[in-house]
């Protein structure tokens, strides 16, 4: 099927029409689909998986979304009551919605029914394009993990999933392994292995390998460089 009539204006209201849609996930069981809507609207948006049809839909802390010009974004303002950007809208095993609000540096955390339950802002001083492009979970049940792919500062983010405590930090800018140019998105697999995918000028993607647990020593880890020997 196709859903939404192309050609629309950007109006993050609309029942039938999107603006600039940038990931979705799946919750099977009650046959709902989340939309990130997203690069021009600023929306979580919710669809009947089997017709489509536009169930809710709702903006930062459960707003009702609003296509007002929020204006340039200033790290001293308070917290806008609006997304600026939603790039990611990914359900966890517990039932929580993680959204990425990319343009204002945070992710926002909802209930399903678009209840807001808490936010983290990363590098909240990043301009630009902003600092929370992805996000994916660790493979355990609980999904300890929260990964966070920042493509302005070009490093991916461990928190703590609950807590949303910031662990440590990986990555650096360059063309190198271990280095990312503009990433975009980010992915684990079962066995907790890392995958980042570079937009633009990147153009690459890179794996990195689980090697278990360990203390964190530091806040940034820098390049994670290929091992030289076994």
């Amino acid at each position: 099927m196709t859903i939404g009539e192309t050609g629309q204006a950007q109006n993050s209201m609309s029942s039938n029409s999107f603006g600039g849609p940038a990931g979705f996930s799946f919750d099977e069981g009650a046959n709902e689909v989340f939309v990130a809507d997203g690069f021009v609207n600023r929306r979580v948006a919710v669809l009947d998986m089997t017709s489509g049809e536009l169930i809710r839909s709702w903006g930062a802390y459960g707003n009702d979304p609003d296509d007002s010009d929020l204006g340039p974004y200033n790290p001293s303002a308070d917290p806008s009551q609006q997304f600026r950007s939603v790039t990611c809208a990914e359900l966890s095993n517990d039932g929580l919605v993680y959204v990425c609000d990319r343009g204002n540096n945070r992710i926002q955390v909802f209930e399903t029914d678009g209840t807001y339950v808490n936010e983290v802002i990363i590098a909240g001083a990043t301009l630009g394009s902003g600092s929370v492009w992805d996000v994916a979970f660790s493979p355990d049940r609980g999904q300890q993990f929260l990964y966070v792919a920042d493509g302005m500062n070009e490093r991916v983010y461990i928190l703590n999933r609950e807590s949303l405590e910031i662990r440590t930090s990986f990555g650096v800018g360059g063309r190198y392994p271990g280095h990312f140019r503009e990433l975009g998105s980010i992915a684990v697999d079962d066995e907790g292995n890392v995958y980042t995918a570079e937009d633009g000028q990147g153009r690459r993607l890179q794996k990195f390998t689980n090697l278990g647990f360990g203390p964190v020593t530091m806040e940034h880890q820098g390049a994670l460089y290929p091992a030289t020997s076994p």
